[in-house]
């Protein structure tokens, strides 16, 4: 009697067993269906010219996040894969240093099943406010203008071109690059400022000459998004 009473004993362990991890792989298997890996909380929003900065908690860890210009709510519970880590950053449009921030894409208030995409206004960076100065700055030598750039693109995709300019804004070590944006006073079709990519250093104000490629439709991510960017960008003697 008691070996039969052992054996109905551990039955019933090895069933209520087999029954809970059924429960539990069903359970793992629907949040596997979903392919966001983060879902935050956000604590704190702070909006500027382009982009919406958010505190958010995962997992009572904190920490910011920033996206393409939405209007979200503290209390939001959003979902997102993957950000692009940047230590250092600095808004200069708030004037404010952030140690570690996360841009991110494809931000959602509902997570994503797999094959579905985010509507493209939540993944497009919003265009950039830029102010055009009251400058005139004749081309280099054997160089061009960037209105002659922006109006015959297509001609220079890939080519090495040399633009001289004013600086009009300098951000150090973003994704291994130092970035600067250049206006010389021309403009094509209310283009007429200009992205470079390298590894030199400049200020702002400065005139200064570059040449590098030109890239067309280039997409680096996290909102780094330029229809004409020069890149691998030099400083040449100016004139």
């Amino acid at each position: 009697m008691k070996t039969l009473k052992l054996k109905t004993i551990v039955s019933v362990l090895v069933v209520v067993m087999i029954a809970w991890a059924c429960k539990n792989n069903t359970k793992n298997t629907e949040n596997n269906l979903y392919t966001n890996a983060h879902k935050v909380t956000v604590k704190e929003v702070i909006q500027a010219s382009s982009y919406t900065y958010m505190k958010v908690e995962e997992n009572k860890e904190t920490y910011w996040i920033a996206v393409s210009k939405r209007d979200f709510k503290e209390g939001s519970v959003l979902y997102y894969d993957n950000g692009l880590e940047m230590n250092n950053f600095e808004s200069k449009d708030l004037q404010r240093t952030f140690e570690t921030v996360y841009f991110v894409q494809g931000i959602s208030e509902q997570p994503t099943l797999p094959g579905k995409q985010q509507p493209m206004a939540q993944t497009q960076p919003q265009k950039r406010t830029l102010e055009k100065l009251d400058v005139s700055i004749e081309p280099a030598d054997g160089g061009i203008s960037i209105a002659t750039l922006f109006a015959n693109r297509e001609t220079y995709k890939d080519q090495i071109v040399k633009i001289r300019g004013q600086v009009t804004k300098f951000n150090p070590n973003i994704m291994g690059k130092n970035w600067i944006h250049i206006q010389d006073g021309s403009d094509d079709s209310e283009s007429f400022d200009l992205t470079i990519t390298t590894s030199q250093v400049v200020n702002v104000g400065d005139v200064v000459t570059f040449e590098g490629k030109i890239s067309l439709n280039k997409d680096f991510g996290a909102g780094y998004t330029y229809a004409v960017i020069m890149e691998e960008a030099v400083k040449v003697d100016a004139i």
